[in-house]
């Protein structure tokens, strides 16, 4: 994510996602248009304060339905905290966790229907001189992410806030999210310079995104590997030691480039805050590879151990 604003359009990187519309079935077009055409007239006719009320009510419903899901955050929420949490208060936050996750989706559905002015208005980057800062000898940076808020959110902000945005994510993929960003990739220039990579994917593009002078985003907070030479290490959270991917972050202390961490938390009426922590390595005091790994690592599950413990309702990994 570079603050060079060019508007150029730049080739898919080999190795990144670029989806058509072949991809969706016709039955996911024709709902996915249905919705959204349905959306965006809701929009036209009474706003958008309205809009995201009504995506609380239907989070509401979803919350009142979905046993299941309530099940598996109560699951989720007794291993962040100790004992879990007391009856009305993960009753709260469990209906918040619903109606962020239908208002995440909605916003993600109905934003370019919005002014390109209005829609940056809604997303801050907390603080902002400290991604700029890493970028200003014009090499890029890594963003450490964990599974919580819509990181998708995010990429599509930054990009139109002039920044060259790549990632790292899993190889599958909603139909929804394969279908909002055909749509993103008609309206706007600098989202067609995004690069994706799958996961388990070879480094070499991410290199080459670093020297280009990208902002490289990838959750961190991932056991299960994907490919036998991907890098894991081992940290202590929530009381369990568990096993984080750490690719990414090598690749980022190899490209001498500066490592941040980052949040993206949901605020109300469709505003988005990025908070960013750090920097958790710095491009010119990397001596040892691996202790600068471990010193990292230790610091990322600390900050996600504190951010999901105060904001339980945006986690996404449930």
């Amino acid at each position: 994510m570079s603050t060079t604003a060019s508007t150029a359009t730049m080739p898919a990187a080999k190795g990144a996602t670029a989806h058509s519309p072949a991809d969706l079935s016709l039955w996911e077009r024709v709902s996915f248009s249905t919705i959204r055409t349905a959306m965006a007239m809701l929009l036209a006719c009474v706003g958008l304060s309205t809009v995201y009320r009504f995506g609380r009510w239907f989070g509401t419903l979803e919350w009142l339905i979905n046993y299941r899901r309530r099940r598996r955050f109560a699951e989720v929420m007794s291993g962040v905290f100790e004992g879990g949490l007391s009856g009305g208060r993960l009753r709260r936050q469990c209906r918040e966790f619903f109606m962020h996750s239908r208002c995440d989706k909605l916003f993600f559905l109905i934003l370019d229907c919005l002014p390109r002015e209005r829609a940056v208005s809604l997303f801050s980057i907390e603080p902002r001189e400290l991604l700029d800062d890493a970028l200003a000898d014009g090499r890029g940076a890594y963003i450490a992410l964990a599974h919580l808020g819509p990181h998708h959110v995010a990429g599509v902000l930054m990009c139109l806030l002039g920044y060259k945005v790549a990632g790292v994510r899993d190889r599958s993929e909603s139909g929804l999210r394969r279908y909002v960003e055909q749509r993103y990739r008609q309206k706007y220039p600098e989202f067609r310079r995004m690069r994706m990579f799958y996961a388990g994917s070879y480094p070499r593009n991410i290199y080459r995104c670093l020297r280009e002078g990208y902002v490289l985003g990838s959750a961190m907070d991932v056991a299960r590997r994907r490919h036998p030479n991907q890098k894991t290490e081992t940290v202590t959270i929530f009381g369990e030691d568990r096993g984080f991917i750490s690719g990414p972050l090598r690749v980022a202390i190899r490209s001498k480039v500066t490592v941040l961490q980052g949040f993206v938390l949901p605020q109300g009426g469709f505003r988005y805050r990025f908070v960013l922590q750090g920097p958790l390595v710095l491009p010119d005091d990397q001596p040892n590879e691996e202790r600068a790994v471990q010193h990292a690592m230790s610091a990322y599950a600390a900050n996600v151990e504190k951010y999901i413990r105060r904001y339980p309702a945006h986690v996404t990994r449930i």
